[in-house]
């Protein structure tokens, strides 16, 4: 018998957790089915230990503020991460309001966020970004300092056996978090679970067809007893993480021609000393390496996942074909098309830099990345830290006019004219934007009921619909009724 449903969302992460408990409370007659492939929620992306950057909000990603040939510092990505980050607290203090969420300390805690560099030139950059920052209502309570004792107080294992006289600056926002968007999917997930809602794991989406009469033909595959089946949806979101480009090409909208993927793994290593992390309680970001691409800019960062705290450093990048960590290595080549061919062809051949990086690091030993951990923890003990492969990102490549194609470091929603299907592509800044990726899903795919919706939602992302980066008394009332109810500094 095929089932028939409102809403079905592909893949059990944080961004499918988003959307339902979103939908869930603006329709909630609406019903919804909601298949992850793996056994359990949140097993790639949206896990804490495949996700090491947790709580992206531009506080201390250098990649967000690049420095321009006249010596500036732009701004502009970090205003636009933050804000909607800023979103995404709204959301999550609503529901911490109305008892969904009952513990924030449950997903979020406090930790600074910190960008460290040193030498001459880095020094002066980071002045003049903590400068451009400073001014801003979306960054209030950034501090500086090139002054080594200074920062030897906020990160002392960064500052142990550094050499004297070195050229080193600071920046620091206390009101920095870190956030498990593993236990957030649960806890997301678990406030629209019910008679209306199917949650199945271990259920794979093999195919998305277009029906004649309009509806969506999902065919899902039980990976455990291999029975298959189809659900009939009016909508459909694939939040598949890597797996979304090929299920969205499947579908055969328009849309989707011309995107292309480059899946890259991460790697990390972590310390559970807790001698070693008792010493280092920040999140620790400090500039990509000349000619590396901006998802390699290093980061010392404090993962707090089940009540353990343990250090990351990283990422050191490795390549497999698969496009999720539980992936097969066919994703790669069976998600090239004659549509996607030249942007990837005119992506690799304008972006050498990337190429021999990804060549430098798969190769790096044991060696060679500790002495890249040591640069920021000079007194680093090699038997204090151990490797592991964190999750699969797939780089999103798109069809360009001019360049024949681009390589975009975002997210990217893709949605069919009609709004009967969209999904989404991309990395970082990924899982910290959820909330603002998906208002826009909404507004985009269901367009007629933005005037019905609006009421609601801004009960539950009041400023939604407002430009923070303009209205700076927006942007200081959002963060100070946030860190209250989140219990976070201001």
């Amino acid at each position: 018998m095929t089932k028939a449903v409102d809403v079905v969302l592909v893949g059990g992460g944080i961004m499918s957790a988003t959307l339902g408990s979103l939908i869930h409370r603006l329709e909630p007659s609406w019903s919804i089915a909601l298949f992850e492939r793996g056994p359990e929620l949140a097993p790639e992306s949206s896990n804490p230990w495949n996700n090491a950057g947790t709580g992206h909000s531009a506080l201390c990603e250098l990649n967000y503020t690049p420095q321009q040939p006249d010596g500036s510092v732009a701004i502009a990505s970090a205003l636009k991460v933050n804000e909607q980050f800023q979103l995404s607290r709204e959301f999550w203090s609503a529901l911490i309001e109305d008892g969904t969420i009952p513990d924030p300390r449950a997903f979020l805690v406090p930790v600074p966020h910190m960008s460290f560099v040193w030498g001459k030139e880095n020094v002066e950059y980071l002045r003049k970004r903590h400068d451009a920052l400073k001014k801003h209502p979306l960054f209030p309570g950034a501090e500086f300092s090139d002054d080594p004792k200074v920062i030897a107080q906020w990160a002392p294992l960064v500052m142990v056996g550094r050499p004297k006289g070195e050229p080193v600056a600071a920046s620091r926002f206390v009101n920095g978090t870190d956030v498990n968007f593993g236990e957030l999917t649960n806890i997301l997930v678990d406030s629209f679970r019910g008679a209306n809602a199917e949650v199945a794991i271990n259920h794979r989406v093999s195919s998305i067809r277009r029906r004649k009469d309009g509806l969506w033909a999902v065919r899902v595959v039980n990976t455990v007893g291999r029975t298959p089946r189809t659900v009939l949806a009016k909508f459909v979101f694939v939040g598949a993480g890597g797996h979304a480009l090929g299920l969205l090409q499947r579908t055969g909208i328009p849309e989707i021609r011309g995107y292309a993927g480059f899946p890259v793994s991460g790697q990390f290593y972590r310390c559970d000393n807790p001698e070693v992390v008792a010493h280092h309680v920040a999140k620790v970001y400090g500039k990509a390496a000349v000619g590396a691409p901006p998802m390699s800019v290093p980061h010392l960062d404090t993962r707090v996942v089940d009540g353990q705290t343990s250090l990351l450093f990283g990422p050191y990048a490795g390549f497999t074909p698969k496009f999720l960590k539980a992936g097969s290595v066919w994703d790669l080549p069976a998600s090239i098309r004659l549509g996607n061919l030249i942007p990837m062809l005119a992506v690799g051949a304008t972006n050498l830099g990337l190429v021999k990086y990804l060549v430098t690091e798969v190769f790096a030993g044991r060696n060679k990345r500790l002495r890249a951990l040591r640069e920021y923890l000079p007194e680093a003990k090699a038997e204090d830290w151990y490797g592991y492969t964190a999750g699969q990102r797939v780089q999103v490549i798109a069809a360009d006019a001019a360049k024949g194609g681009v390589l975009k470091f975002g997210t990217e929603v893709v949605a069919h004219a009609d709004g009967s299907i969209a999904g989404l592509l991309g990395a970082s800044p990924g899982a910290s934007t959820a909330v603002a990726a998906m208002l826009d899903v909404l507004a985009t795919c269901f367009p007629t009921k933005s005037k019905s919706w609006s009421g609601k939602i801004a009960k539950l992302v009041p400023s939604y619909g407002t430009s923070l980066q303009t209205d700076g008394a927006a942007a200081r009332a959002s963060i100070k009724r946030t860190a209250k109810v989140l219990g976070i500094p201001a």
